[in-house]
């Protein structure tokens, strides 16, 4: 119950023991097409440009960048934790400038600070956001926030890592143009997978480009061969069959309970989770209206050893929690409520193993 990877269901692990095929098996192909499929339901999108990156978020996040960055590109990117600043390491890795927008960890992104920042540089293409921060716990207003980008005529990059099939996404209501999330989080499959979508303005950009994308495994151009297209695919890598396997059986399950009734399980598990830690005396870092029901960071009580506590979580009754980054290192808990992690029965047992070491 940590901030991922989650718990794997016996549904996922089964589908991964399947035997491994080829990666231009017909069989594998029609699996491929399936999972393209089901990910557009997760995402609420219809962009053909829709798959999963051979490997985990991080790359998702490198492959949005990668493809719709160019030398010289400005960019606005909006901090409030963590993955805000790994957005900013891409964005000068791929040779453009960082124009950071700073809200105070456990706050979400401001879009007037945002407006004003989008004011200022005239020449910014791009705005990258997190939707979902891991690392405190905040959910942004990402539909106010590409609705400013577009405004000033900006694609906008956005990070679901946390937030896809959790908590309420709508890539096409939002409009959002390039989107990136992973397997290990509220999909309950393992880690190693990164499902992303771009829409047509996004692809019209990366067609248009005057660079070569700097990466080979990760330009598009070259990866839409394998994943889209009618006909025979061209072969570009050796995709991960057996991870494959599972996130399709992990797809399939969030299909069967229905997308609006795993968001409203998140939700009813956290306000649980809150109710039980309340009588505790233990607090939220975020406010009531911006916190992430599937990621519950929480304050560490005065007094309290972080580490001695955590340690004897996992001895005591084989429970993980995780700890605090950057700014709130040793100042509070990750709690995770993701996936098949996500039960009432999950919640009981953290509040009274909490409550018990404590």
């Amino acid at each position: 119950m940590g901030p991922g990877p989650s718990d794997v269901s016996d549904r996922v692990l089964s589908a991964m023991a399947r035997p491994t095929i080829g990666h231009l098996d017909p069989s594998f192909i029609e699996m491929m097409d399936e999972i393209k499929t089901l990910l557009q339901y997760v995402f609420q999108t219809n962009n053909q440009l829709t798959f999963a990156v051979s490997a985990p978020g991080s790359a998702g996040m490198e492959c949005c960048f990668a493809n719709l960055i160019e030398p010289g590109d400005e960019v606005i990117v909006c901090q409030n934790g963590v993955f805000g600043g790994r957005m900013r390491e891409n964005v000068e890795r791929c040779g453009g400038s960082a124009i950071m927008v700073q809200d105070e960890w456990g706050s979400a992104v401001d879009p007037t600070k945002l407006e004003e920042a989008l004011k200022q540089n005239p020449n910014a293409v791009i705005v990258a956001f997190v939707h979902a921060e891991t690392s405190t716990g905040v959910q942004s207003d990402a539909k106010s926030l590409v609705r400013l980008a577009h405004e000033f005529d900006c694609i906008t990059i956005v990070d679901t890592v946390t937030s896809l099939s959790g908590t309420p996404l709508f890539v096409d209501d939002w409009e959002i143009d390039a989107i990136y999330s992973g397997s290990q989080k509220c999909l309950s499959a393992p880690p190693g997978l990164s499902p992303v979508s771009f829409n047509e303005r996004a692809a019209k950009k990366i067609r248009t480009r005057q660079t070569k994308v700097k990466s080979w495994f990760l330009d598009l151009n070259l990866v839409m061969n394998y994943w889209g297209g009618e006909g025979k695919r061209a072969y570009h890598h050796t995709a991960p069959v057996n991870c494959l396997y599972g996130l399709h059986e992990s797809l399939v399950m969030v299909q069967e309970e229905g997308l609006e009734a795993a968001w409203k399980r998140h939700r009813d598990n956290h306000l649980r989770l809150y109710d039980g830690l309340d009588a505790m005396g233990i607090e939220f870092v975020v406010n009531k209206a911006d916190r992430l029901p599937q990621l519950n960071a929480v304050s560490i009580p005065n007094g309290v050893d972080d580490m001695a506590i955590r340690s004897r979580l996992l001895e005591e009754f084989n429970l993980e929690i995780g700890a605090g980054l950057g700014t709130l290192a040793g100042k509070v808990w990750r709690i995770g409520l993701m996936g098949h992690a996500s039960t009432p029965e999950n919640v009981d047992f953290c509040i009274s193993s909490l409550r018990s070491v404590l």
